[in-house]
């Protein structure tokens, strides 16, 4: 299994906004943008115009709203910290969105913001972002990448090797000699195997290796307790796991500590 966040990123990118569910939903909110046409627009363009104005906005905007939310919203924290990054992402996404938008108006329109008006334009872009990103923050388990939801359509191919009722959802992977002790939310089974054959056959589910001896699922991770340089890892079923210093980074990748 390939965990190189940039891989991992991409494909959840590619998964999650070329979703038909994702594309139909920005194809519905561009078509009424374009038939009102506010800010102007209605006056300044036609409709084909108008289409292709708010398409390419829209799109743009929600691409960029995903990358920093599905960056800074990943795991659990607690209120005050799950607002503070709601805040910064919105933040994130209102100052690139105000860069693209003065330049999208002034290909489009040849006028861009005058030095007395940026600032309001820059707050209203910022302000508009912070509301839309607290909003999709309460449907957070839309965010998640759409294949941790096929998880249940596509099962890991490490199940087909455990016994019909030990299987379930995965939760961690341990080596014990030449055996992989497989959890899940049903049991344990032992497998003679390598780890990094079991961990490529734990597909589509989003994990790390966190030790030289333990895998785990991102999703199955209740709480990370920090000690020192490394860290223990509290999992849905079963005993802890502990966290190597070299695989701290992995936890912060994923949005599992600040």
């Amino acid at each position: 299994m390939n965990n190189d966040p940039s891989h991992s990123t991409l494909r959840e990118w590619r998964q999650h906004v070329f979703h038909p569910l994702t594309l139909t939903a920005l194809a519905s909110v561009a078509a009424i943008l374009a038939l009102v046409g506010p800010f102007g627009t209605q006056d300044l363009l036609s409709l084909p115009e108008r289409a292709a104005y708010w398409t390419t906005l829209t799109g743009v905007g929600y691409v960029t709203g995903y990358a920093f939310g599905s960056r800074l919203l990943k795991g659990q924290a607690p209120p005050a910290r799950r607002a503070s990054r709601v805040i910064l992402a919105g933040c994130l996404t209102g100052c690139a969105m105000t860069l693209f938008i003065a330049g999208l108006n002034w290909l489009v329109f040849r006028i861009v913001p005058s030095t007395a008006t940026w600032p309001a334009f820059a707050l209203t872009t910022i302000a508009i972002s912070v509301i839309i990103m607290a909003v999709l923050d309460q449907f957070d388990q839309h965010l998640q990448p759409v294949a941790v939801r096929a998880a249940d359509l596509d099962p890991p191919r490490l199940l087909d090797r455990l016994p019909l009722d030990k299987r379930g959802a995965i939760v961690a992977l341990s080596v014990e000699d030449h055996y992989v002790r497989v959890r899940t939310t049903n049991g344990e089974d032992m497998l003679l195997m390598r780890l990094s054959d079991a961990i490529r056959e734990t597909e589509p589910l989003r994990g790390a290796q966190v030790h030289r001896s333990h895998w785990v699922s991102y999703d199955q991770v209740t709480s990370v307790t920090r000690q020192g340089d490394r860290a223990i890892l509290s999992m849905s079923h079963g005993p802890d796991i502990p966290v190597s210093r070299a695989n701290l980074p992995k936890l912060k990748e994923a949005g599992l500590l600040p």
